[in-house]
């Protein structure tokens, strides 16, 4: 097998041409990981250089290469109720305050959504709270999960999961509870499934088609981006927010070195992050 290897030069070529198409941003350190993953698509491809790679790349003929070069560099890794105390907090703190003010609807967006593990956890979450409170969820209800992978949101909206991918944080409760056995794969239940709408939506462009939503889940999203583009996906996420709404982030991740427009809320559970008040001039 053939190893096509790409040079110092090359590898910030393809770092400039990431960067620029989806905003990622790869450190010094990662040139073996581009090799590999370019190497496996220069071969399926019928590629004989990257130089030929790159040049298909620019010249914007081949949509399936460049959608297959983001799938292969952004990180898929997810699991079911990732970290757990966002969805306690979601469960414990936020339901109850905005259940009490009786809105009309509630909309939770989840950006850089992957395979759909996290909305349908909200989802699940939103079912769970439900249960012996009815009426306690306002009759509109939606959740947006989006992202830059049409591969991801492919397999996210059909709600098709194996027993493997299960097992990383769904319960056997909840697996009877909340899904149907289909031959080898389990899918979502219909109840838990209408709640999510899946579309196609990279960071680094406008939200405002999205509409204001209540709670905004953006986590794990930022450390992959320039300082300056943090400070742009949280600007637009803070003007995409009703007023006093709830953002989700990353345990590693925290707005206070790229906006002021949130503040730190401290739970038993964990920590959110909560739109300041707009105060008079």
């Amino acid at each position: 097998m053939t190893i096509v290897n790409i040079s110092p030069n090359e590898y910030e070529e393809f770092r400039r041409f990431l960067q620029d198409a989806c905003g990622i941003l790869l450190g010094d350190n990662k040139h073996y990981l581009v090799t590999s993953r370019l190497n496996r698509l220069i071969r399926e491809f019928g590629i004989d250089s990257f130089g030929e790679l790159m040049r298909q790349l620019k010249s914007a003929r081949n949509n399936q290469l460049k959608e297959r070069i983001i799938d292969a560099m952004t990180t898929n890794e997810t699991l079911w109720f990732r970290d757990r105390y966002p969805f306690e907090i979601l469960k414990s703190t936020i339901l109850p305050e905005l259940s009490a003010s009786r809105p009309k609807q509630l909309r939770i967006w989840s950006a850089a959504c992957s395979s759909g593990q996290e909305p349908y956890s909200i989802s699940i979450t939103l079912q769970e709270y439900a249960t012996g409170r009815p009426g306690s969820l306002p009759p509109l209800t939606q959740i947006t999960a989006t992202d830059i992978s049409a591969t991801m949101l492919r397999d996210a909206n059909s709600g098709h999961y194996d027993r493997m991918s299960l097992a990383r944080g769904i319960s056997e409760e909840r697996l009877a509870r909340f899904f149907i056995p289909r031959g080898e794969k389990w899918e979502i239940r219909p109840e838990i499934k209408s709640r999510v709408a899946f579309r196609e939506l990279n960071l680094l462009q406008s939200y405002a088609a999205l509409g204001k939503f209540d709670i905004v889940f953006c986590r794990n999203v930022l450390i992959y981006f320039s300082s300056d583009l943090k400070r742009d996906i949280l600007a637009r996420l803070a003007q995409s927010l009703n007023p006093r709404g709830w953002l989700f982030l990353g345990g590693s991740e925290s707005p206070t070195s790229y906006s002021e427009a949130f503040e730190l809320v401290r739970t038993k559970e964990g920590v959110v992050y909560r739109l300041k008040e707009v105060t008079g001039r």
